[in-house]
């Protein structure tokens, strides 16, 4: 299993779209290990955007992301970065594919509702910076052996 980061922003929020964004990744079987709202502050924006730093949009960003209370969720499951990154879709919500939570939700190319860490390495670090181990939390649903198929009550 593979825990990943997915931030609500300032727009799902403000859109009142968290609950219809958390039901998508709970339907598909994700597992919430961690849940927070809170106000991201402008050295926590700094640092989590940090790659970002020479680009032009960078000062905007960093105003966007402070603006209004996110969601952190931790999520877990089966390659969960990989799965997570496709049902977001395209960065850009102007080109995300219907079907996607951009390509449904968003038309923005600025606010795109929504961050997900890019690879497992990446997620390890963005969990750490908005989540205290205490916080993730190891749980195993009723309904995990339906979820990857059960064989013999063993997950396969």
């Amino acid at each position: 299993m593979e825990r990943t980061l997915i931030l609500l922003k300032p727009d799902a929020l403000q859109r009142r779209l968290a609950g219809r964004i958390l039901r998508r990744f709970e339907e598909k079987g994700l597992q919430i290990v961690g849940l927070k709202l809170l106000q991201m502050d402008r050295a926590t924006a700094e640092s989590h955007y940090a790659p970002h730093r020479e680009r032009p949009f960078f000062p905007g960003l960093i105003r966007y992301i402070v603006s209004s209370p996110i969601v952190a969720l931790a999520l877990e499951g089966r390659n969960a970065v990989a799965l997570c990154r496709k049902m977001m879709g395209a960065t850009f919500g102007s080109k995300a594919e219907p079907g996607t939570i951009r390509g449904d939700l968003a038309i923005s190319d600025g606010y795109n509702l929504i961050h997900g860490s890019d690879s497992p390495e990446a997620a390890k670090e963005e969990l750490a910076r908005f989540f205290r181990p205490a916080e993730l939390i190891a749980w195993t649903p009723t309904d995990l052996p339906w979820v990857y198929e059960n064989a013999g009550g063993e997950l396969r």
